[in-house]
């Protein structure tokens, strides 16, 4: 890139001045850590500032700099207008008038098509909420997380309703997981606040979660996905390797954490179990500390004592905190399983600067649509329309899924749909592959 364009010097970031043109090639000089521009519609801005006070978190708008992110700022803000009054006074300049709108390798029909197709459904009403959907899924937390307690107390604490009440108390966690989902995107509410409102009181006090940590790290995944340093989701902390790229890095580089051409058979000791009740339990604990964010830990604790105010009683203290670690075990399978059966057997890469269609639809497959897998997965079944359209309401996904499809198919984009059972079995036999190939390097490269 570059040629073409005038370029002056930049305009003081804050002076809300655009002071000359620039090149595709002078934007992306500007990514480093303390010196970060980004484009959004033609226009270049200085965030090496803003970054530090961006509500999404540093991370998310820095995976950007130098690039054009005209496509992820559409798709994360629901007012637009209102986020422009923050950029204004941080754009320096205009792309020039040679260069494309688009940067890399970004397919400029694919972006135009995509753009008509948001427009499309916009204009149909398929990011309206239907407030209906929404109340019913809440009521029927609350009655599972009613009728969990009501049974012990009523009928004992036997191992037999113990054991029922851990899979009920389970149902709900899995449940309000998917809720807080649809608050942390902004989809239920017209207003924001409400829905970071409501998304404190789901995650925080039906969960004990945090609201911030779960923004921070998800909105990098949707940013993102199945990008190496850039989505947290496949940080693995070398427990695994992932995709086709890493496991043969790590093999020629003799690299060997843990037997990964084991690590199909070790995943069901480590992964489902594990991911919930240990590593993000403590993680979400840590981040809330160390970051002094004492509203969601307020929000955590009250979690907590209601918890414990209802079952120490019945259990004591030591049994109640046994009911509550083996209720997340629990969850933990359940959540594991849904969301990585739609990213964990595809593409998992480092940065390739594609277009938003196109690296979505490399990241995320779909599972087929049922009444039980709509409920079972919080309707991430429809993961390729979730991750395209992130602040629509899950139950327009269906809605959109064959227009998607037909884009797709116009492109020569794969568009990946598989069943639940073939989903989960694509997750051991993805790792397997990934472990082999490992191995392979290890020994012989």
């Amino acid at each position: 890139m570059g040629g073409g364009g005038q370029q002056t010097e930049p305009a003081e970031p804050g002076s809300g001045k655009a002071a000359g043109v620039y090149t595709w090639e002078d934007v992306q000089k500007h990514r480093s850590r303390n010196d970060q521009w980004l484009v959004v519609n033609r226009k270049v801005y200085n965030i090496s500032q803003w970054v530090k006070r961006h509500p999404g978190g540093i991370r998310i708008i820095s995976h950007y700099a130098g690039e054009d992110a005209t496509e992820a700022f559409t798709a994360f803000h629901p007012d637009l207008k209102h986020v422009q009054k923050f950029l204004k006074p941080l754009l320096v300049g205009d792309l020039a008038a040679t260069e494309p709108s688009q940067d890399g390798v970004k397919n400029a029909a694919i972006v135009k098509d995509f753009e008509s197709l948001r427009a499309e459904v916009e204009n149909e009403g398929l990011f309206h909420t239907k407030p209906l959907f929404f109340c019913l899924h809440l009521g029927h937390i609350l009655l599972l997380e009613a009728l969990a307690w009501l049974m012990v107390t009523s009928c004992g604490t036997s191992w037999t309703m113990t054991l029922l009440c851990a899979v009920i108390l389970a149902t709900s966690q899995a449940q309000a997981g998917w809720l807080q989902h649809d608050f942390g995107h902004l989809s239920v509410f017209k207003k924001s606040k409400w829905n970071h409102l409501a998304h404190k009181f789901v995650i925080g006090h039906l969960k004990g979660a945090s609201a911030n940590w779960w923004n921070h790290r998800h909105f990098q995944h949707h940013a993102k996905p199945n990008i190496f340093k850039k989505d947290p989701d496949v940080n693995m902390l070398d427990v695994f390797v992932l995709g086709n790229t890493q496991p043969v890095e790590y093999g020629i580089k003799k690299i060997k954490h843990m037997p990964y051409n084991h690590q199909h058979k070790y995943f069901f000791l480590v992964g489902p179990p594990l991911l919930i009740p240990i590593y993000f339990h403590m993680q979400i604990m840590n981040t809330m500390i160390t970051r002094r964010d004492w509203v969601d830990l307020a929000w955590s604790f009250s979690y907590y004592f209601r918890y414990f105010y209802c079952y120490t009683p019945l259990y004591g203290f030591l049994g109640s905190l046994a009911l509550m670690t083996f209720v997340r075990f629990l969850e933990s399978h359940w959540f594991v399983w849904v969301t990585q059966m739609n990213h964990i057997p595809m593409d998992i890469q480092y940065e390739k600067n594609q277009d938003w269609l196109t690296m979505q639809l490399q990241a995320t497959c779909n599972i087929e649509q049922s009444l039980f897998n709509d409920w079972f997965s919080g309707h991430l079944n429809f993961q390729i329309e979730h991750h395209l359209f992130p602040m629509m309401p899950r139950h327009n996904y269906h809605l959109v899924a064959q227009r998607v499809r037909a884009l797709c198919e116009k492109h020569g984009v794969p568009y990946v749909t598989k069943s639940l059972c073939r989903g989960m079995a694509d997750v051991v036999s993805s790792l397997k592959t990934s472990g082999e190939l490992w191995l392979d390097a290890y020994l012989h490269k």
